[in-house]
């Protein structure tokens, strides 16, 4: 069994102490492919070490995150643009708008979040759209851009049918991860109206993580625990879960 984790942050601090021994727990639970999401130039080091580290199971997206649009975002776009013309990645990422902890930059987030979008146009590229309170504000930048060549995936999915609908529309596949094993969570009702086409699972660890863990430090390992949740919802055995949510994620990723 092959499983894939779409969005996974293996640079982050929290998993400074125990990294290796956090991704062999991830490779001994069927996890193999760990895509990694960029936040800010501060991370670059860090995720071409863990790269260099796991050339066979970890692949790179180059972005700005939203909540790390400031004053000096123009400087960070402009090292996006230097890394997609240097290296390989395999999407733009995480870009979107987030106004839950701050509204001050939402035009910068907006430009940014769109310029994004361009250059991954531009490099052939997957997007993976990070939208926390911003439903509107995001689809409002997708539709602008809305063409054959935007494709990705709605990273941490966590909005209604209407909503996941709409987004599959614009090209975009449904990240889900732990919410979905949350009470309150609210995508369980509905996910298995969902086709399995438009699915692809992720952790975002160390945040988010899933039942029995929710509060905990989320890790690459849990995507088994999404998958056995998603079997339930969607009455097949895990394996096909893991089999056709990681050819989605082949069809994204180009890998």
């Amino acid at each position: 069994m092959i499983l894939t984790d779409t969005h996974t942050h293996l640079y982050s601090e929290e998993f400074q102490e125990d990294r290796n021994e956090m991704m062999q727990r991830a490779i001994d639970a069927g996890v193999s492919r760990f895509f990694v999401p960029s936040i800010d130039s501060s991370y670059t080091n860090k995720m071409y070490d863990l790269e260099s580290q796991y050339p066979e199971n970890v692949f790179l997206m180059m972005g700005l995150h939203p909540t790390y649009v400031k004053e000096n975002y123009l400087e960070e776009l402009a090292h996006v643009e230097k890394q997609l013309d240097s290296k390989k990645f395999y999407a733009v990422g995480e870009i979107g708008i987030d106004l839950f902890w701050d509204k001050t930059f939402l035009k910068q987030q907006q430009h940014a979040f769109q310029h994004q979008i361009q250059l991954a146009k531009k490099h052939k590229l997957a997007i993976n759209i990070h939208c926390r309170d911003a439903f509107d504000e995001v689809f409002e930048v997708l539709e602008s851009e809305k063409a054959t060549d935007l494709f990705g995936i709605f990273h941490c999915f966590t909005g209604d049918l209407g909503q996941a609908q709409r987004a599959i529309s614009l090209g975009m596949k449904l990240g889900i991860g732990g919410v979905a094993t949350f009470k309150n969570g609210k995508i369980d009702q509905f996910l298995n109206q969902i086709d399995l086409q438009h699915i692809v699972l992720e952790t975002d660890s160390p945040y988010l993580a899933p039942v029995p863990n929710r509060g905990k430090r989320n890790e690459s390992s849990y995507t088994l625990l999404v998958a056995q949740k998603l079997a339930e919802i969607y009455n097949l055995p895990v394996e096909e879960i893991a089999r056709r949510t990681t050819e989605n994620s082949k069809q994204i990723f180009g890998i």
